[in-house]
């Protein structure tokens, strides 16, 4: 059996898509994973499509590890986006950050 996509599905649909394909389903990153409800899969393994024996375990977690993406800041941008028109967006005294122009 083929292991179905279980990222982007909440916790409740994931368990129910693992039961109905015969798969046991862990979370690591969550013990009281049988109470999860709305939260997303973000990630699991084996990986969607691996062949797998009836009553395999698939493990899916619902946090990114640390230095594995998620939202991330972002705001400030920086360089500062240019502005439109004639206009130039002048630095602010004592920012730390120069802005830069294209030539």
């Amino acid at each position: 059996m083929r292991v179905p996509r279980l990222v982007g599905l909440m916790a409740v649909d994931a368990r129910e898509t693992a039961r109905t394909q015969g798969l046991l389903l862990n979370a690591p990153d969550r013990p009281d994973f049988h109470l999860a409800v709305v939260d997303y899969v973000v990630r699991q393994y084996p990986q969607p499509g691996a062949e797998v024996p009836r009553e395999s375990m698939v493990y899916v977690w619902f946090d990114f590890g640390p230095g594995e993406g998620g939202g991330g800041v972002h705001e400030p941008r920086i360089p500062k986006p240019p502005r439109g028109g004639l206009q130039r967006e002048l630095d602010e005294p004592g920012d730390p950050y120069m802005v830069l122009s294209s030539p």
